[in-house]
């Protein structure tokens, strides 16, 4: 077991004297100090051991403390930080592997340091070559781009007494677990991607902002033919498609990019999380004929503090060689075969999981009270989470739903003990409900 002693409840008392209380409900309920990772497993100040599926917050697609990355940016410590954004050696190489790593087309790019950042950056591309008229932007309910201002419009994120519905309009998302429609699939024959068609006929939508796969929504996967519906829409009406590939880009779908694994064709792509090793560092891509528009490419109009910085850069590069020397794309479709099956029996075993979903290296699995009403319940999602911690295994929590995404190097004894301690936490979880 792996509960946490007075030495972690002293540190977490220090720190809450200070720190802002909005910290991650995955935070607040372990209430665990971390103090190192290597590879898959992370260890807290008491020397006990975790199999970390939530791979960081999605960031570690090499594992912790990768040795190649490592090595990589102790040497680029000792050379150069921050230049703003002038050119440097790694900027150069890292524009060229991407190239070579995105689907045709996509091969311009912006360096940022953060998700939000970079989907601030399409928006204001989008913006920038938007015709007169086209003064709105379709996006999806449940979805998420991020806590900033612009990426909280598009979802109509309010905040207090701040409304945010400006100029973004939402359409449908896949959840056919719980469909807005209340149909079913197929026999719905795909309405909600019908509904989103007829937002993006009209006249004054500039682009469709999306997550191939809603993350942080619950691993929201859309059937077939959903995309194909919305992207030839998109390209009927001339809206841009704007892929949030923030979770997904960079190989956890087992494809680079989840859109083409699911038959999108974007013209812009936001990306950050895996790239990094934990590093801020997030991309804006495009076509070049957006990237380089007047109004997005006048200088400084691409540019911040942090962005292109060497560091950054740097940890980009070599996660990213990586995964290409190690074949990790092809490994996390291997993975999948192996942790799917394994996950969908708990959905059939267990009456407090409603629904297991997911795709490549990343699952959600949603809990409810019974799977007749699939009423929501955030406190059997809570104590798996919790249990799964004291056994030696982390996750990802967040209200009902656990998300799971291991590193693309995990053991696969890794993955045999994680999915068994899960088994064991959800069966403790439901013998004490």
């Amino acid at each position: 077991m792996s509960t946490p002693g007075a030495h972690q409840a002293e540190q977490l008392a220090r720190e809450q004297r200070h720190l802002a209380s909005g910290i991650s409900e995955e935070a607040q309920v372990g209430a665990r100090v971390f103090a190192s990772g290597s590879g898959d497993h992370l260890f807290d100040t008491e020397g006990n051991r975790y199999i970390d599926f939530a791979a960081g917050i999605l960031t570690q697609s090499v594992g912790h403390c990768h040795p190649q990355v490592v090595a990589a940016m102790q040497e680029q410590i000792g050379k150069l930080w921050n230049v703003h954004d002038c050119a440097t050696p790694g900027r150069a190489a890292l524009g060229e592997m991407l190239a070579s790593l995105m689907p045709h087309g996509l091969d311009a790019f912006c360096f940022l340091s953060t998700g939000a950042e970079a989907v601030e950056a399409a928006i204001r591309a989008v913006w920038s070559i938007a015709a007169p008229g086209r003064n709105r932007v379709g996006a999806l309910r449940y979805g998420f781009h991020g806590k900033t201002a612009g990426a909280r419009q598009l979802v109509h994120w309010d905040i207090g007494h701040q409304s945010f519905s400006g100029n973004s309009i939402l359409a449908y998302s896949p959840y056919c677990y719980r469909c807005p429609l209340e149909l079913s699939y197929p026999s719905c024959d795909l309405q909600c991607a019908k509904l989103a068609k007829r937002h993006i006929a009209r006249d004054n939508v500039a682009a469709f902002f999306f997550e191939p796969v809603l993350g942080a929504a619950g691993v929201i996967v859309p059937p077939p033919g959903y995309w194909d519906i919305i992207g030839e829409a998109c390209r009927a009406h001339g809206v841009l498609l704007v892929a949030d590939e923030i979770v997904t880009g960079g190989g956890r779908a087992g494809t680079f990019l989840a859109s083409t694994r699911l038959g999108i064709e974007p013209d812009l792509v936001t990306m950050a999380k895996g790239l990094g090793s934990g590093f801020p560092f997030a991309v804006l891509a495009g076509r070049k004929e957006i990237m380089n528009s007047p109004a997005f490419g006048a200088p400084g109009s691409s540019s911040s503090t942090f962005a292109s910085n060497p560091l950054g850069l740097c940890a980009a590069q070599t996660t990213l060689d990586v995964i290409v020397a190690e074949d990790l794309l092809a490994r996390v479709l291997r993975l999948e075969l192996r942790i799917a099956p394994q996950l969908q029996q708990l959905a059939e075993r267990f009456e407090a999981v409603g629904e297991v979903r997911g795709l490549g290296l990343l699952y959600g699995i949603e809990f409810v009270r019974d799977k007749a009403s699939r009423t929501p319940n955030p406190q059997a999602a809570r104590r798996v989470f919790t249990l799964c911690l004291d056994m030696g295994l982390r996750l990802c929590l967040g209200g009902h739903i656990l998300r799971l995404a291991p590193p693309f190097n995990v053991a696969e004894e890794s993955v045999d003990e994680a999915l068994a301690i899960l088994e064991r936490a959800i069966a403790q979880q439901q013998q004490e409900a």
